[in-house]
């Protein structure tokens, strides 16, 4: 009987923390000051296709083209139709992207997936900001600028 007051009490201080720490509550919008304040688009948009693998290799620093929805613009202007965002070095997590070579990225998102959404600043076109190796997958299919992602944060549906 001792054990069972253990686990009903394990049980209701597991429930407080969820309720402090937000277990369950609502998303994200991946807003901060970070992204608010970067590049000259902000977007949230779905993560709708990864083309082929990430090149990951220590001695390759790159940046790497996926293919979104725009849900919701919030600075600049963005054409209708999917975007084309180049994101540098996209298997490391945002908040140890940054180096010596490029020091102005970052963010909150750990990986990246198919289907997520984020919430992300952006520049225009990724030619004028970044003079590295670029994969680009979609060339030749994309239609409008290619964009280079400044900031990158998971963010709910808006």
């Amino acid at each position: 009987m001792q054990y069972k007051g253990l686990v009903l009490g394990g049980a209701a201080a597991v429930a407080a923390l969820c309720l402090l720490a937000g277990c369950g509550g609502k998303p994200s919008t991946g807003e901060d000051a970070f992204v608010t304040t970067k590049g000259t688009v902000e977007v949230t948009a779905e993560l709708v296709e990864i083309r082929g693998e990430f090149a990951n290799r220590a001695d390759y620093d790159y940046a790497f083209i996926m293919k979104y929805n725009v849900l919701k613009t919030h600075r600049g202007a963005v054409p209708p139709g999917p975007i084309y965002v180049g994101h540098y070095n996209p298997e490391k997590p945002r908040d140890r992207v940054k180096d010596a070579r490029v020091e102005d990225v970052g963010g909150t998102l750990q990986a990246f997936k198919a289907g997520d959404v984020h919430r992300m600043a952006l520049e225009v076109p990724i030619d004028d900001i970044f003079m590295g190796g670029i994969i680009n997958r979609y060339f030749g299919e994309e239609t409008g600028p290619v964009y280079w992602a400044v900031w990158t944060n998971p963010a709910a549906r808006p």
